[in-house]
């Protein structure tokens, strides 16, 4: 192949395959990665204080049983990227730090749309 193209055919077919085996969170990983969330919230209460209420949504759409793994990856994946300390924006810059995590979790509700009505308290 040329090295105009940035993906080769095999490979690209290796990434879909990774993806649709990849398995599901285990409830001791999931609950572990609540517990961080919980921590990250209530240690950035003041910074995060208007986005506390989607992430409680977000967590109790990940914790619900009856949610495909593969939609509760999204949100697994918005997550972590806010529990990261180090990630495009550090998040020890005050409120700036913490604007791509906004960012990402407007996003992800955005993406979940109408699905994650109901997991709002």
């Amino acid at each position: 192949m040329s090295k105009n193209n940035i993906i080769e055919p095999e490979y690209k077919e290796n990434i879909l395959q990774d993806y649709y085996t990849e398995k599901p969170l285990s409830t001791s990983e999931a609950e572990e990665l609540a517990e961080n969330l919980e921590k990250k919230i209530k240690a950035n209460k003041k910074s995060v204080f208007k986005i506390l209420n989607h992430l409680k949504a977000l967590k109790n759409y990940m914790l619900d049983k009856d949610i495909k793994w593969y939609r509760k990856s999204v949100v697994v994946a918005a997550l972590l990227y806010f529990i990261a300390p180090v990630d495009a924006m550090p998040d020890f810059a005050p409120f700036v730090g913490f604007l791509d995590d906004i960012g990402v979790i407007a996003w992800t509700i955005k993406f979940l749309g109408d699905e994650i009505r109901s997991y709002y308290s």
